[in-house]
Parts: structure tokens; C-alpha cells; sequence
């Protein structure tokens, strides 16, 4: 893999919940199989050398009765693993009920590489608050991003100044729709145009989340198939929402 991509790390995701993969005695079911976990860890350490630095992601164990992660934590590092990502779920809770992130906090005390910590993280407060709870450091942001990529800008601006920044715009919420969807359609994965709009539809709802009459727009992404579909709507949106905003704005001088 080094030689074909020239990757900057190697990661080992050991936190994956999906039963397929678990199935196989892979991902998050090597958390309760600590000696092939370590065997797996130690191989592919010795294996890439000192060519790119070998990192790992984990959940904070199997179930709530084998919570076991600051254990793990400090196995990875034995093995020579120079980094960690501790998701503060365990693989039964899937993405359901809260992150533990008091059990994040005690890998980072565990060992001396760097903890990254990651769960229920969607703003620049969320971020700030259990990077001082915890110590860990760094934090990796997942499922919020998907509905709303610019929760990185925001998470660094609010970090470096304390303050928030400008809420993104209607505006700028259609460019990145367009400019994903476009992208998928340059990419050709999915074949055709209308495949590429139906599969991009799910993305497109989660985009219109926090936007003015996003239940209606969303009904109408559920059904969205061509490019020109979407300038259509588009068009319609951007203009009943300025008029919107000029009735409010006449209404509040």
C-alpha cells in the first residue's frame, strides 16, 4: 500500500461496528480478542517500519460490561502504534446514547502517544469543553460534518478567538450542494446523471437540515434526478427566500 499511494499513515480501524465486518473476528470484535489485536498491530507496525508512522481507531469496548479501552490503549502503544482515536461508544451501542468521553479521558492519561478523541463533537464549543475535560489531543469530528462540513471552520475560529462565526448563508449552502453533486457526477461511480442524483439525494436532505422550509425542500430532493432538476429548485428556493427576507426586513426596520 505504501509503495502504490504513498499514504502519510497507515490506520488500523479497530472500532468499525458493522456486522460484516465484525462477523470475521474484524474491527471492534478484536477489542475482546486482545491477543490477535496486538498480533495485528505488532505485524503491520514491523511491517511498514519507519516509513510512515502506523495509527489505530478503537471504540471503548464491546459492551458496557467490557468497557476495556485505556487497556487497549496502552497494548497499541507497546505494539508501536504512534497515534489513537478512541470513538466513546462501544461497538452494541452502535451510534445510539451518548459518548463516554470520562472513558476517553482515561486513555489519554493511559498512555503517552496522543489520544484523539471522537463522539457527540458539533461545534467549536463541544470541542473546546472536552479537550479541557480530558486532556486528549486532538478531536475527530464525524457524523456532524456530514449534514453540516463547515462545523471545521467553525470549531477553529471558535477556538482561536472565542467567539462564533458568521452563520453559513442560504447562499452558500446551495454552492456546496452543487459543487458535491457535481463532483459525484465528474467522479462517475454511480454511472449516468440521474443514478448519481439518486444517490446523492440522502446528501442533499442532510444538507437542507437548519434551512427555512427544509421539510419542503427536502420532499423535493427525494425525488431530484438530473442537474437541471436541482438549478430548478434551486432557483425556486433562492427566490421565494429572498423575498422572505424582504418582507421580514421591511417588517423590522
Amino acid at each position: 500500500i505504501i509503495d502504490w499511494k504513498a499514504p502519510d499513515f497507515i490506520d488500523i480501524n479497530f472500532g468499525c461496528p458493522v456486522k460484516k465486518v465484525v462477523s470475521k473476528n474484524g474491527g471492534s470484535n478484536l477489542l475482546r480478542d486482545c491477543p490477535v489485536l496486538t498480533q495485528v498491530a505488532s505485524s503491520i507496525v514491523k511491517g511498514v517500519g519507519h516509513r510512515v508512522p502506523v495509527t489505530a481507531k478503537i471504540r471503548i469496548g464491546w459492551d458496557a460490561s467490557s468497557v476495556n479501552a485505556p487497556h487497549v490503549c496502552r497494548l497499541l502503544e507497546d505494539c508501536g502504534v504512534q497515534a489513537i482515536a478512541v470513538h466513546g461508544r462501544t461497538r452494541a451501542q452502535g451510534y445510539s446514547g451518548e459518548a463516554d468521553w470520562e472513558v476517553i479521558g482515561e486513555c489519554a492519561e493511559a498512555v503517552s502517544i496522543p489520544v484523539i478523541g471522537n463522539g457527540d463533537l458539533a461545534s467549536g464549543v463541544d470541542v473546546e469543553v472536552r479537550k479541557a475535560a480530558t486532556g486528549v489531543s486532538g478531536v475527530m469530528i464525524g457524523r456532524a460534518a456530514m449534514q453540516h462540513p463547515w462545523v471545521f471552520r467553525e470549531a477553529k475560529h471558535y477556538l482561536k478567538h472565542g467567539t462564533h462565526p458568521e452563520p453559513v448563508t442560504v447562499e452558500e449552502r446551495w454552492a456546496l450542494m452543487f459543487r458535491h453533486v457535481r463532483m459525484a457526477i465528474d467522479w462517475g461511480r454511480y454511472g449516468p446523471e440521474k443514478y448519481t442524483l439518486q444517490s446523492m439525494r440522502s446528501r442533499l436532505m442532510a444538507y437542507s437540515r437548519g434551512l427555512p422550509s427544509g421539510k419542503l425542500l427536502r420532499s423535493r430532493f427525494s425525488t431530484v434526478g438530473s442537474i437541471g432538476e436541482l438549478e430548478d429548485i434551486a432557483a425556486e428556493y433562492l427566490t421565494w427566500h429572498e423575498e422572505r427576507e424582504s418582507r421580514n426586513a421591511e417588517l423590522c426596520p
